[in-house]
C-alpha cells in the first residue's frame, strides 16, 4: 500500500514508516497539514490529531477517497468523534503495536472493496431484474413458500424485490449443486433461504428437500407450473407473453426453446410423445438432457 504519515513527532513518524516499509509498504511522511496536502493518491493516510495548533480537517477532506486512520493519544470528541463524522475511517491509540495498525488497514481495505463490489452487483442484478411483476411476496407471506413461475427470472425478480425493500440478508442455494442439502443444513434455521432448480430434481431427491425446509424461512422456486407440494403454501405466477423471450425484445433460441420444453413438460408426457412433439428422436431427447444437465423425472 502507498501510505502517507502525517505526524509532527518526527521520531514516531520515522519509526512507523520504517516498520511499514519493512513489511513492503511505500511510505511518505509529512510533519504538518500543509506538507500533507499532496497532488498524489495514497491508499491510506495515518493522521495524527495531536498536531499542535493545526486544523487537520483539510487532510480528511483532501484524501476522502483514501483509508484514513487517526492516531490519537486520548479519545475525545475533538480527537475521534468529530473527525470520524467528517470522514475518517477509524482510529488507533498511541502507543500501538504495528500489527494492530496493519490489521486495521487490511480490514478497512477489504471492507471498502467488498462494499464497492456489493453496490456494483446490486445495481447489475437490479438492472437484470427490473421488469415489474404484479404478484409479490409481502409481510403476510407464510414460510416456507413455493414459487411456481414461467421462468426463473420471474422468481428472481420477486425474491430480490422482497429482500431489497426490507433490507434483508439471505442465503442462496441451487438444488442442482451436489452438496445443496448439506449447505442447507449448515444455515441458521432462522435465516431466510432462497432455493432454486427444484424442477430439475428426481422425485426421490425432492422428498429429501421437503423435511429440511419445514418451519423455516425458505422460498422454493420451480418452473414446473404443475408442481404441488402438500402442506406448502404456493404462489403461482404466469407470464405467457414473455414465455419465449430471453431478454427484452430477443426471442428464445431454438436450443433454449427445446431446453424449456423438456424442463416444463417432461413430467406430463412420456419420452415417446415429448420427442414426437419436438420433432426429434428419443435418442436425441436423451442426448439433449445430457447436454443441458437435465435430470429425468421419475
Amino acid at each position: 500500500m502507498k501510505i502517507l504519515i502525517v505526524e509532527n513527532e518526527i521520531y514516531l513518524a520515522q519509526s512507523i514508516s520504517s516498520k511499514l516499509s519493512h513489511l513492503g509498504h511505500n511510505c511518505e511522511m509529512a510533519v504538518s497539514v500543509k506538507d500533507g496536502i499532496k497532488d498524489e493518491r495514497f491508499d491510506a493516510v495515518l493522521l495524527s490529531t495531536n498536531i499542535s495548533g493545526q486544523n487537520f480537517y483539510p487532510i480528511i477532506e483532501h484524501y476522502k477517497d483514501s483509508i484514513i486512520i487517526l492516531m490519537v493519544s486520548y479519545v475525545s470528541n475533538d480527537t475521534v468523534t468529530a473527525p470520524l463524522r467528517a470522514g475518517a475511517n477509524d482510529y488507533i491509540l498511541k502507543p500501538f503495536m504495528i500489527e494492530e495498525l496493519i490489521r486495521k488497514l487490511e480490514h478497512l481495505q477489504d471492507y471498502i472493496l467488498y462494499k464497492k463490489e456489493n453496490v456494483t452487483y446490486k445495481n447489475y442484478i437490479n438492472h437484470l431484474l427490473k421488469k415489474s411483476i404484479d404478484q409479490k411476496l409481502d409481510d403476510n407471506t407464510e414460510f416456507p413458500i413455493l414459487l411456481k413461475v414461467s421462468t426463473q427470472k420471474m422468481a428472481d425478480s420477486i425474491v430480490f424485490e422482497y429482500i431489497n425493500q426490507r433490507g434483508l440478508s439471505f442465503s442462496f442455494i441451487s438444488l442442482e449443486d451436489k452438496d445443496a442439502l448439506m449447505q442447507l443444513q449448515k444455515i441458521n434455521p432462522k435465516e431466510l433461504v432462497y432455493l432454486t432448480d427444484f424442477q430439475n430434481l428426481k422425485r426421490s431427491e425432492k422428498s429429501k428437500v421437503l423435511p429440511l425446509i419445514q418451519k423455516r424461512r425458505v422460498i422454493l422456486s420451480t418452473t414446473d407450473m404443475h408442481e404441488n407440494l402438500e402442506g406448502l403454501e404456493s404462489l403461482e405466477i404466469k407470464n405467457d407473453e414473455s414465455m419465449f423471450e430471453s431478454q427484452e425484445g430477443e426471442l428464445l433460441s431454438i436450443e433454449n426453446y427445446v431446453k424449456y420444453v423438456i424442463l416444463k413438460y417432461q413430467s406430463r408426457f412420456p419420452d415417446t410423445e415429448l420427442s414426437k412433439k419436438l420433432g426429434i428422436s428419443r435418442k436425441s431427447l436423451w442426448e439433449k438432457r445430457k447436454k443441458y444437465g437435465i435430470s429425468k423425472k421419475r
